[in-house]
């Protein structure tokens, strides 16, 4: 089993950077979209490990999004410098033409499609409706067409979102308790959310739209078209490198806060929101899982479970306690449109599929090595 970002074994190796030219041919190549940010920098990592020459797409448009400090650019060069076999490309999942050439060139060797780019930000997809359907959903159905036309057979993943369901959860009974909402016992999604919660008659916000549209189509070209794809609608995706900004990336954005002293808002709930958080390192590990037996239009929720989920008080607590500081934050009345009250996935189908599956990292786990990854950088650009 390979070792979480952080440990010796990431560590950078001393090697010649990658080739501004990409060879024609591996024996085992992966194509992942969004390389530079979070899930996709972890699937490089984690693939180059197992074997596999890596094409990287990332144009950073993170920047665009969120702004400089949100850049990708800097994990791109660390990937570009220590790994050989990963070569990054500055490409737009919207641009048909060049993706059709890089999936055209590499016909003969490409296995697995790990598509991670997107615009993330519920907030955001208010303000670019049509960037954010473009990019999400365009761009979604442009890398399917271009592996069904070059490399049919390949594992087809898709990191979704339980913004899927809109508001739907919000309709949960609910009981307020002293740091969070929970569910009574025994009610059927005690355990998590499964898939079979309705996506219909719900509020999403446009990026919830763009994201369920792009979900439906990536499940339609495993069913229709009989292509190994599968759609992983995720909860808190996090992990110490993830690029946290205030619209996107709950809990390194927490922590950068926590240790620079910058302030921090809360949207509404009384800070007893609930949000399940899984590391990068384990969401990759369920994509490999995924890819050893593959299957046609999967669809599995996937964050930290019950394993893995606290409150924004809680975080909030545990972010000062790791940290050693105060945070400096705020509490407003009224939540963000749309937004889950609570939110906890139900991993026993993907776990009974894949039972060599499980979540490894907890809340406390993964504030501290986003802490202790960050805590020298964050402090100097503060300085």
């Amino acid at each position: 089993m390979l070792l979480p970002f952080g440990s010796p074994a990431y560590a950078r190796r001393d090697v010649t950077r990658a080739p501004s030219t990409l060879p024609q041919t591996h024996l085992n190549t992966a194509i992942v979209t969004g390389s530079g940010g979070l899930i996709g920098s972890q699937s490089v990592r984690h693939f180059v490990q197992l074997g596999y020459e890596v094409i990287g797409f990332e144009n950073d448009m993170r920047a665009s999004f969120f702004g400089n400090s949100a850049s990708t650019r800097r994990v791109t060069r660390e990937l570009e410098e220590a790994y050989s076999e990963f070569h990054s490309l500055s490409v737009d999942i919207r641009d048909t033409a060049a993706i059709d050439r890089v999936f055209a060139q590499h016909k003969g060797s490409v296995e697995l499609v790990v598509h991670t780019a997107a615009q993330p930000s519920h907030d955001w997809s208010a303000k670019d409706p049509r960037t954010d359907f473009s990019v999400n959903t365009y761009g979604t159905i442009n890398l399917l067409e271009a592996t069904r036309q070059f490399i049919p057979d390949a594992t087809f993943i898709f990191t979704s979102t339980n913004k899927v369901y809109g508001d739907r959860p919000n309709s949960l009974p609910l009981e307020e308790r002293e740091t969070r909402y929970e569910l009574p016992d025994g009610h059927r999604y005690i355990d998590g959310i499964d898939t079979t919660m309705s996506i219909d008659r719900s509020m999403h916000s446009p990026f919830g739209a763009s994201k369920a549209a792009a979900d439906l189509i990536v499940q339609e070209y495993g069913r229709y078209f009989g292509m190994p794809t599968v759609a992983f609608r995720g909860g808190c995706l996090t992990g110490p490198s993830h690029a946290g900004a205030q619209l996107h990336g709950f809990l390194s954005y927490l922590m950068r806060c926590t240790v620079t002293g910058e302030p921090y808002s809360v949207f509404g709930y009384k800070a007893k929101q609930v949000r399940d958080n899984i590391h990068s390192h384990d969401v990759v590990r369920a994509f490999e899982e995924f890819h050893s037996e593959p299957r046609r239009g999967a669809v599995y929720n996937l964050g930290g479970g019950r394993h893995s989920n606290c409150s924004m008080l809680e975080a909030i607590q545990l972010s000062e306690q790791i940290a050693r500081r105060e945070l400096r934050w705020t509490l407003t009345d009224e939540a963000r449109r749309g937004d889950h009250q609570w939110w906890i996935s139900d991993l026993r189908e993907f776990e009974a599929d894949y039972p060599g599956w499980a979540p490894t990292y907890d809340v406390f786990a993964i504030l501290r090595e986003i802490h202790d990854t960050n805590v020298e950088r964050w402090t100097a650009e503060a300085a």
